[in-house]
């Protein structure tokens, strides 16, 4: 595809489906607590306060409780150790006393004594009774008292070590032990001695206490602990809540008195009582406050004076200007009866009449919407065919650049409520600035909508947009590059002015950038206007992965939509050389559309179709040429531009009180 086929493609892209809608998580889901909890956490300084304080003072308690509970557990088991230990020494020292004295030569008599004196030793202590456990060391000769037990948890209790320590000393040793009864593990004392029975035999006799009661005091003092340390959280929380509640509301109320402030209401002013620092913060906010709102008084004021006088000189030039223009028309239409120095004059004046025009249109539609006069005419109108009537305005524009324009729309309509002559403005102002700044590369223009919006995005690949220029693209008089020329004859008031029709409508018009990948501008509208916006059918970046160059040649290859596209050339040619015939005979056809794109013109009340100022910098240059050669400006004839047919000819000049073009197949839903 060449530039000198330089138009408005037309072909099928699929309509971009709707983003899905956030998935909401039931109610008796955990993580939808969980991001309540984290939501509140960020957004409440009260609740984070008391939570830290809380967590602290918990950590405080803790630590707390764990040195108390052990120093309380240390003192308890050695106290109970060493009133169990003497009582357990003296009762079995005493046995062998009592076996010594009391022992004969007879079984029956042996055994007899050495169970009453096991009865007795369990009844002893301070209300402890011990187990017994009454066992034989050696394996070897005759056994005149058997082995015994009171307990089998007190015998099974006993350790290898305890009873190695009693077969070898001679003294009274004891150990810790765990006791396992009805399942449960109780802790223990265990003391053993070595005895001596007839017939001079070795005996190993183990008091075994069970200090369950001692276990059971040190838990009523855990419980006792846990349940204080919960009360005292419960009122420090409380403390920490009423206490950051008045120290953190002058500070909410100077933030919802900042967001009055926000919305307009400049007479809001915070309450101030006392002398502390919070009432400092208060007094000096409301200084704030009062200067922010005197000065905004006065800006609004200056703001004021000057929309008046904008609106004031525009109204007062547009008389004069009118006088002007058809003294220009005049000259310019005598202009072959000139010299070339002359004939010049009257073109660049002719030209820069127009753009003074051009200009002085923006400065009121710009007066009309500071003013807040703006109006919205809005229909149901078909937002295809509106795009298509603005590439056709700029079509001789991207000729001259050298820029091919592609409009890529689904087919069926997109139906949208809207003003299509300011929907018509913004896309020409989007398709002439991407011509502007396209250095001659491919642009595309995006046509898509979904059940909630309608979108139209703008890409070119020139020199492209930093995050700086996106925050600025759309304030007035602003340019990129102050030494850069217009070429397109703009006011630097398109954009603005296009912001403000996109305001108007409860839309979107949004740029993206990258230096050197070129830009995007996207216009998004609600289907109905009023409706709010949520999302885009198009998204705000490149669309199309790869380079224009290789969506072209994919384009290419694509049998079934590109041989329609070289028909439409072909008749375009066909139609442009018979338009040229007709030219030369009577003179241009007024409203002649090229053939890619007939049945787009505007409806009835549309804005017309405005032609190029390219022509005029072209001039510009001759005429300055002219007055450098001295064999032009002795009198030879500057040379006249070949008439342009085709496809990508200017149009036919209007003025904004021409008629418009004769509708075509626009349907108004």
């Amino acid at each position: 595809m060449s530039a000198a086929s330089s138009g408005a493609l037309e072909r099928y892209v699929p309509p971009v489906a709707a983003p899905p809608r956030a998935y909401k998580r039931p109610w008796w889901d955990p993580r939808r607590w969980f991001g309540w909890a984290v939501q509140r956490w960020r957004r409440s300084m009260q609740l984070r306060t008391v939570a830290i304080t809380v967590v602290l003072c918990a950590l405080a308690e803790i630590i707390t409780g764990a040195l108390l509970s052990a120093r309380i557990a240390d003192g308890l088991f050695k106290e109970r150790v060493s009133q169990v230990k003497e009582e357990a020494a003296a009762s079995l020292r005493g046995a062998q006393t009592t076996f010594d004295a009391g022992m004969g030569g007879n079984i029956s008599a042996t055994r007899t004594l050495v169970g009453d004196q096991l009865k007795a030793m369990r009844g002893d202590g301070s209300g402890m009774q011990p187990d017994t456990v009454l066992r034989v060391m050696d394996g070897e000769g005759r056994q005149w008292v058997p082995n015994s037990a009171s307990s089998e948890a007190a015998d099974a209790a006993l350790t290898p070590a305890l009873r190695e320590a009693v077969a070898t000393g001679n003294d009274v040793h004891w150990q810790s032990v765990t006791l396992r009864i009805d399942g449960r593990n109780e802790p223990g004392l265990a003391f053993g001695y070595r005895v001596e029975l007839p017939p001079q035999r070795n005996y190993g006799l183990y008091l075994v206490y069970n200090l369950s009661q001692v276990q059971n005091s040190l838990n009523l003092i855990h419980g006792v602990l846990l349940l204080g340390g919960s009360l005292l959280l419960v009122v420090i929380g409380a403390i920490a809540w009423y206490v950051s509640r008045r120290a953190l509301q002058p500070v909410a109320e100077a933030a919802a008195t900042a967001e009055q402030l926000a919305r307009g209401a400049l007479d809001e002013r915070m309450h101030v009582e006392g002398q502390d620092e919070v009432a400092r913060l208060g007094r000096s906010f409301n200084r704030m406050a009062d200067s922010l709102a005197a000065q905004i008084v006065q800006l609004e004021t200056l703001s004021q004076m000057q929309q008046r006088f904008v609106s004031d000189v525009s109204h007062e030039l547009r008389t004069p200007l009118t006088t002007v223009r058809m003294a220009a028309e005049v000259l310019h239409d005598a202009r072959d009866d000139f010299d070339p120095i002359n004939r010049r004059s009257a073109e660049l004046l002719y030209d820069q009449v127009e753009r003074f025009q051009t200009l002085l249109n923006d400065l009121l539609e710009i007066s009309r919407f500071d003013a807040g006069a703006a109006v919205l005419d809005a229909g149901e109108w078909d937002l295809i065919p509106v795009v298509k009537r603005a590439i056709e305005t700029a079509i001789p524009h991207a000729q001259a650049a050298g820029s091919i324009l592609e409009l890529i729309a689904p087919d069926t309509p997109v139906v949208v409520e809207m003003d299509p002559r300011r929907v018509e403005r913004v896309v020409r102002n989007l398709v002439m600035n991407a011509v502007e700044h396209g250095e001659g590369r491919p642009i595309e223009v995006r046509v898509a909508g979904d059940d909630a919006a309608a979108a139209v995005a703008v890409r070119d690949h020139g020199i492209g947009l930093s995050p700086l220029d996106v925050a600025r693209v759309f304030d007035r008089f602003w340019r990129k590059d102050a030494a850069r020329a217009r070429t397109t004859g703009g006011s630097g008031l398109g954009l603005s002015i296009s912001m403000q029709d996109a305001r108007l409508h409860g839309g979107w018009l949004q740029a993206w950038g990258e230096p050197g990948e070129g830009s995007i501008f996207r216009l998004t509208l609600p289907r109905e206007v009023g409706q709010r916006l949520t999302a885009s059918p198009l998204p705000l970046a490149d669309p199309v992965p790869g380079t224009a160059a290789e969506a072209e040649a994919v384009d290419a290859d694509d049998t079934e939509w590109f041989p329609r596209v070289a028909e439409v050339f072909q008749e375009a040619e066909v139609v442009g050389e018979s338009q040229a015939e007709e030219a030369d005979e009577t003179g241009p056809v007024p409203g002649t559309l090229p053939p890619g794109l007939a049945g787009a013109s505007a409806p009835t009340g549309a804005m017309p179709i405005v032609s190029a100022e390219a022509a005029a910098h072209e001039r510009e240059a001759e005429y300055d040429a002219a007055h450098a050669d001295p064999a032009r400006a002795a009198g030879a004839p500057a040379p006249e531009p070949a008439p342009s047919t085709g496809p990508g000819a200017a149009q036919p000049r209007h003025s904004a009180h021409d008629p418009a073009p004769e509708p075509g197949h626009q349907e108004k839903a």
